[in-house]
């Protein structure tokens, strides 16, 4: 069994842990591969052990069991980019603030890895949105987890988003910028923008206007089936395209669609916890004091 890691900069107080993991893994008799963005960030702490190689994002990782991603939310969206159409089982370990999708808690690491090697987890499919262009923006990667969005830039004139679902129209949004959010986004940056939060399993997409000026425009939710295009109009020539935490600048002749993408996420989760307790701890959803 192969087990790739990745992360972003830690707190001095969990490198023990990382320390830890590496321990239980090699103990095991389990190889061990680490990006090389996650070994820089780890070198002035702790050394890897000499055992463990290492991967970029040219790298197959097709000999790789699972993905174990030690951070934030941020940052198992970014590993979501690293396994791709290889659909590898990503855990995320929590070492960030809210960790609604890495929810295992770092001080929970021997217990976690403990289930995942014993085989006692479920696999969450998770859908993905997948952008087409008529100009190359995201380097190949053209997939994200939570949401693509179009933003405006460089100016606080609003832009007119006006969209298509399966070529026919559906409105102008005049706004910030307009959210096409999965179901795992909905409870992101759609949710911020008054979307709503749907299930994991949900085939929808919601389509939310980010500060909209119109009153009596609302989030949308549409099939995942449709294909949702898009034509930018707005005193700027310059906007930006977001594919969950990356953005690019792009200019309004750019042609932007996007749909489901033709493989999913899948997000190990562990027996004891689930989407629902996940919402009400994380994000107090329902929370009401007076029945404390």
């Amino acid at each position: 069994m192969k087990i790739a890691i990745v992360g972003k900069p830690v707190k001095e107080e969990v490198i023990p842990f990382v320390h830890q993991l590496f321990e239980i893994l090699l103990r095991q008799g389990i190889k061990v591969t680490v990006s090389e963005q996650f070994a820089e960030c780890l070198d002035p702490f702790l050394p890897i052990p000499a055992e463990v190689d290492y991967f970029n994002r040219e790298t197959s990782l097709h000999d790789v069991s699972y993905m174990l991603c030690l951070g934030g939310d941020g940052t198992l969206l970014d590993a979501v980019t690293y396994v791709g159409p290889l659909q590898i089982p990503i855990m995320g370990i929590n070492m960030g603030r809210l960790g609604f999708l890495a929810s295992v808690p770092y001080a929970q690491l021997e217990v976690a890895i403990d289930s995942l090697l014993k085989g006692h987890f479920t696999l969450d499919e998770r859908s993905l949105i997948h952008l087409d262009s008529d100009q190359e923006v995201f380097d190949g990667k053209n997939f994200g987890l939570n949401e693509f969005s179009i933003l405006k830039r460089d100016t606080s004139s609003m832009i007119a988003v006006h969209t298509y679902i399966d070529g026919e129209y559906l409105n102008s949004y005049w706004a910030d910028g307009l959210i096409v959010a999965t179901p795992t986004g909905s409870t992101g940056y759609s949710l911020s923008c008054g979307g709503p939060v749907m299930m994991p399993q949900t085939n929808n997409f919601v389509i939310s206007p980010v500060c909209p000026h119109n009153l009596n425009v609302r989030p949308l939710v549409v099939s995942d089936r449709s294909v949702i295009s898009f034509e930018i109009e707005g005193r700027s020539t310059k906007y930006l395209v977001s594919l969950d935490s990356r953005s690019k600048p792009v200019d309004a002749t750019i042609q932007l669609a996007v749909r489901r993408e033709e493989f999913n996420a899948r997000l190990i989760r562990l027996n004891q916890i689930n989407f629902l307790t996940t919402l009400r701890t994380k994000m107090h959803w329902g929370l009401d004091h007076r029945n404390g």
